[in-house]
């Protein structure tokens, strides 16, 4: 009989399962309610779907007497087997309308595991949900619910990762410092702490001050353009959350406020000292994390070596991201002393404020390194002092894949060093130049150089001021190292690790 599967369960103790005494009360009744109908099928019937009222049958006597009866058939037109639900199914909606208070999901069968789960609520609370379903189908029901864009590929291909990123991430992202209850993230902890492995939180929110306005007024409009209006604006802590997460490769930040409007404001966008320690002491207690990035957030050379300090011997960061920021000489010199005691892979300055000091600290760094493949210096202010450093560098540095140096005021004679690199290095593969102003005489020697390499397969000299006939050139030889690589790699393609 459909429901057998749970007859044993009804006369279990209440805790076994998970039920209670209600529970199997109402599961109970359920079951006297089936046998009833069934009964009910199997007396005789007096048409199709009809029963008779046995006490308006005529009796022997009447019929001997010959007198006459009337016999009535009371009989429902809408009545069907069909629409009786088996029991099975009344269980499992019992079970689904009560999920919250009794959550019993374990102990049923696979298909009926399946039809509860599909039939769940993705507005349950998280303290029943996170560490007891782990069925894709429901937290992709959950994301799409949400958000409407949802790329499964950024989280590992995995609906339940993606969920708790993304919610921990709003949360932060609406948190307001001495106004939201941080229960809100230390209770959210223990349920996400085994599925987040990237964070990327764009944006972090100022206190609110009851004497905000007055502080407002006090400030000049100059005052606030140099940065006098950090009283009090500290951001949330990310110490006790980022310490509590093990699995964290990937750390997003950009401490600033989005859609601000007329409330627009440059203390807003103010990643304070305190901030900057708060950060640097996570990080570097964050042993599994590879990727750090702290973008457009007026980080500065102070708060550089603070930041490097805390990062130096990190034993698995690889990449490093303080683009768009306010570093300059100083804070490069840092960075120089953290390329060489790092396992950094890939290192991003891009848009800073960096000149030809701090280009040579990263030269003298680059000379003795054996593990960036990757050195992003774009719109800065090396010159060819700075330039020429760095090129001295390649001659013998054999780690090197990418490097960048659009925007930075270079001329002749960094393009003049720079070819004996391409004679030379067999290493690099992307070279940008772009947006400098190499010249004429600068393009051909960057040419002569090239004539003979076969490793560059990438050459951006856009508005580099080389000369139609010398780029065009350049992209020829560029283009057949391409087709001589694409070729290599048909013939002997990578080995995919077991």
């Amino acid at each position: 009989m459909p429901g057998d599967e749970y007859k044993n369960n009804a006369s279990s103790p209440a805790g076994e399962h998970g039920g209670d005494s209600c529970s199997q009360a109402i599961f109970l009744l359920l079951l006297l309610k089936e046998k009833w109908v069934l009964s009910r099928m199997q007396q005789p019937a007096a048409g199709d779907r009809s029963t008779a009222i046995p006490s308006q049958y005529p009796s022997q006597a009447s019929l001997a007497a010959g007198s006459t009866c009337t016999r009535h058939i009371i009989e429902d037109p809408e009545w069907s087997l069909a629409t009786v639900p088996h029991l099975t199914e009344l269980c499992l909606q019992h079970i689904i309308h009560n999920f919250e208070k009794n959550p019993i999901l374990d102990h049923l069968l696979p298909e009926h595991q399946r039809k509860v789960l599909d039939g769940l609520s993705t507005g349950l609370p998280l303290t029943v949900t996170a560490n007891l379903i782990s069925d894709e189908d429901y937290w992709k029901r959950c994301c799409t619910e949400r958000w409407q864009v949802c790329d499964i590929s950024n989280y590992g291909d995995s609906w339940k990762r993606m969920f708790f990123e993304r919610h921990l991430e709003n949360i932060l992202k609406c948190f307001i410092p001495n106004t939201t209850d941080p229960k809100q993230v230390l209770e959210l902890i223990p349920l996400c702490k085994d599925y987040v492995r990237k964070l990327e939180v764009d944006q972090f929110l100022p206190p609110v001050k009851a004497d905000e306005k007055e502080e407002r007024d006090d400030l000049s409009d100059t005052g606030s353009d140099f940065g006098l209006g950090e009283v009090s604006m500290h951001h949330y802590n990310l110490r006790v959350l980022i310490t509590a997460l093990p699995h964290l490769e990937e750390l997003h930040l950009t401490y600033s406020v989005k859609d601000c409007g007329m409330n627009f404001e440059w203390n807003l966008f103010n990643f304070t000292y305190q901030d900057c320690c708060s950060l640097a002491v996570a990080v570097k207690m964050c042993h599994n994390l590879k990727v750090f990035k702290l973008t457009r957030s007026n980080v500065d050379d102070d708060k550089t070596r603070v930041l490097v300090r805390n990062l130096l011997d990190h034993p698995c960061l690889v990449e490093l991201n303080l683009s768009h920021n306010l570093i300059r000489d100083k804070g490069a010199r840092a960075v120089g002393k953290l390329i060489n005691h790092s396992r950094l892979e890939i290192l991003d300055l891009c848009n800073n404020q960096i000149h030809h000091l701090g280009a040579q600290a990263l030269a003298q760094a680059l000379a003795e390194n054996s593990t960036l493949t990757s050195l992003n210096l774009r719109l800065n202010c090396v010159g060819d002092k700075g330039g020429e450093a760095i090129s001295h560098a390649l001659l013998t540095n054999t780690t090197l894949k990418s490097i960048h140096l659009g925007s930075n005021n270079l001329s002749e004679p960094t393009a003049t060093l720079f070819s004996q690199v391409l004679a030379q290095n067999t290493t690099l593969m992307s070279i940008n130049f772009s947006c400098n102003h190499l010249g004429l005489d600068g393009g051909k020697q960057l040419l002569d150089g090239l004539a003979d390499n076969k490793t560059v397969t990438e050459f951006d000299l856009r508005l580099a001021e080389v000369g139609q006939e010398t780029e065009y050139l350049i992209h020829q030889i560029v283009w057949a190292n391409q087709e001589a690589a694409r070729l290599g790699s048909l013939q002997h393609p990578p080995t995919k690790p077991l």
